[in-house]
């Protein structure tokens, strides 16, 4: 059993406000990596873990074909309005619903680390790509260089206890274990760089939309409730206002892009 059910539940709460605030905050990884994988005109690329689409709708402006996925049918109906000419479906990241040697790249930007087996997700990627095709991950970058941990440490103080040996927002950061478990799969990495990624909101009102609508402050609503989740972010934010008002959080995210090993 994968992960779909359970995050397809909690990253659809609150569809509007993650399409239209939070997920834009992945931008500049998203324009990192298109810039690094040098797409050629029609060419297949799928993205896993889709959401509302931001990412795909960038991808199709260099005339690509795209696919995106998502657990959650709530982010896809809003996906399918933001790029109506993109092929988008929901589905599980475990048992892609597509052929062998379908796409010429891969790309799950902070997703995969949400699947209920993280190497059966590559190793999924890695069926469904051509021969030379290639993998781009995005993930946490190193704590030290995140403000956000302290978002995360707040939403994660309101979650229900994990189970023993449960892996948290940053495990896939720490001891270059993306990477390894890449490797362990049959891919070969390319690149890993970390790129500057500003969150920023020009009030507390639109920061509170943005950070309440991610699939585990759900949970963390659902363990503790909606008012207790809301005042913890809120007295988070203050150590981050500007002196416009606006909320800034300066972090990091890792671009890990690796290729098919076949030969």
């Amino acid at each position: 059993m994968g992960s779909q059910k359970i995050q397809g539940e909690l990253w659809g709460k609150r569809p509007k406000d993650w399409a239209n605030i939070q997920e834009l905050t992945g931008d500049s990884g998203y324009r990192h990596a298109l810039e690094l994988l040098k797409i050629e005109p029609n060419q297949t690329l799928l993205d896993v873990g889709c959401g509302t689409g931001y990412f795909c709708d960038l991808a199709t402006k260099q005339e690509i074909d795209v696919t995106g996925i998502d657990a959650s049918e709530e982010l896809i109906k809003y996906a399918k309005k933001r790029n109506s000419n993109i092929k988008f479906l929901t589905g599980e990241m475990e048992e892609l619903p597509f052929d062998d040697n379908s796409f010429d790249f891969v790309c799950g930007f902070n997703s995969y680390q949400y699947a209920n087996n993280i190497k059966n997700a590559f190793t999924e990627a890695k069926r469904v790509l051509k021969d030379n095709g290639k993998l781009t991950v995005m993930i946490w970058g190193n704590k030290e260089d995140c403000e956000a941990l302290t978002y995360l440490k707040t939403i994660e103080s309101l979650l229900p206890p994990p189970p023993p040996g449960a892996a948290g927002p940053f495990a896939l950061s720490e001891n270059k274990l993306l990477e390894r478990t890449l490797e362990e799969v049959g891919f070969k990495i390319i690149s890993s760089n970390d790129v500057d990624s500003i969150w920023d909101y020009p009030n507390s009102i639109t920061a509170l939309k943005g950070l309440l609508s991610a699939g585990p402050v759900a949970k963390a609503i659902d363990n503790s409730g909606f008012e207790k989740v809301f005042d913890a972010i809120d007295v988070d934010i203050q150590s981050y206002i500007q002196s416009d008002g606006g909320i800034i959080y300066k972090n990091k995210f890792r671009v890990v892009i690796c290729e098919t090993n076949n030969n």
